[in-house]
Formats: C-alpha cells, structure tokens, sequence
C-alpha cells in the first residue's frame, strides 16, 4: 500500500538496504554464530547457491560492523539508523518505515536467538535446534517478504510489527 505518496526507484532501494541488518541478524541464529544457518546448508546442499547469494549479500554489513572496535558495530548502526534516519522527517515516510520495520525485525531476532540460547540445556538438542530453525525460517520469511514488498513500492504489512512501526512513525 503506498498510502504516503508515489514510490520512487530510489525510495525503493534506500527503503530495501536496512533489511540486510535483520538478514544478517537472522542467519547469525544459533547455538554458535551461524549454526542455524550453517547446520541448514549441510543438511541440504541444495541450497549452497542460495547461502552464497544470502551471505554475499550481508558481507558489506559485516564489514561495517567491523569497522567498530569492541563489538559495538551493531549498536552504533542501530543508533544511527534510528536518529539520522527514522527519526528525520526530511527523509521519505516509506524510507523511514522500512528502516524501522527492519530494526524490530532483527530485534525480534536478536531477542529470540538469546532466550533461546539461556533455556539451551543438555539433552534437549532436537527441541534447542528445532527451535532455533524456526527463528531462522522466520526471520527469512518476514525479511524476503518485507523486500519483496519494498521493491514492490508497497509498505509491507506484518501483524502487530507494521502497526508498531506505525504507531511510532506518527509521533515523528
């Protein structure tokens, strides 16, 4: 839905980049660094072009978390995306909203990934990987859908995330 105004080419591509953060957010899920995602690709080797494409795609944003001494890319990023970006009303709605809708994305991912690594306990391997499958498949899904809906020029809808994002982009 383009409810704001026309989407430009550009819109589209600057309101699609964020979304490599939740991307990489998500295929760092698991009990290691990309354990979900690595334990996915040996089991199914079909998929080695496709984790090529994914990883190629978030190599720039790992580089740009690197850059940060300390770990701290990640924090840095979020805190500047959110007050250079969000929170600047010169900047399109449909660019903000998409940038905003990613940040939660990879919250939700985040979160997820470290409750699921505190009620990580022995003998519960297949549960803890079953688990962290689904919050790998998850945060793809919503990831792949929302860029698909950017490139598209339409705000991606995603119950109770998208009416977050619009709640907090009506104060600014």
């Amino acid at each position: 839905m383009t409810w704001r105004s026309t989407t430009e080419i550009s819109d589209k591509i600057l309101g699609s980049l964020p979304y490599l953060i939740a991307l990489l957010d998500a295929l760092r899920v698991g009990p290691t660094p990309w354990g979900a995602f690595v334990n996915l690709i040996s089991n199914f080797p079909v998929l080695e072009p496709v984790a090529t494409i994914l990883i190629a795609l978030v190599v720039p944003v790992e580089f740009l978390y690197s850059l940060v001494p300390f770990g701290f890319g990640s924090i840095v990023v979020f805190f500047a995306l959110f007050f250079f970006v969000v929170r600047n009303p010169n900047i399109s709605h449909f660019i903000r909203f998409n940038t905003l809708l990613s940040i939660l994305i990879g919250f939700m991912i985040t979160i997820g990934s470290v409750i699921l690594s505190l009620i990580n306990l022995p003998g519960l391997g297949l549960i803890s990987d079953t688990l962290y499958n689904v919050l790998l498949f998850g945060g793809l899904a919503a990831v792949i859908y929302s860029i698909a809906q950017c490139v598209m020029g339409r705000y991606p809808e995603i119950p109770t995330i998208s009416e977050a994002v619009h709640i907090q982009l009506g104060r600014f």
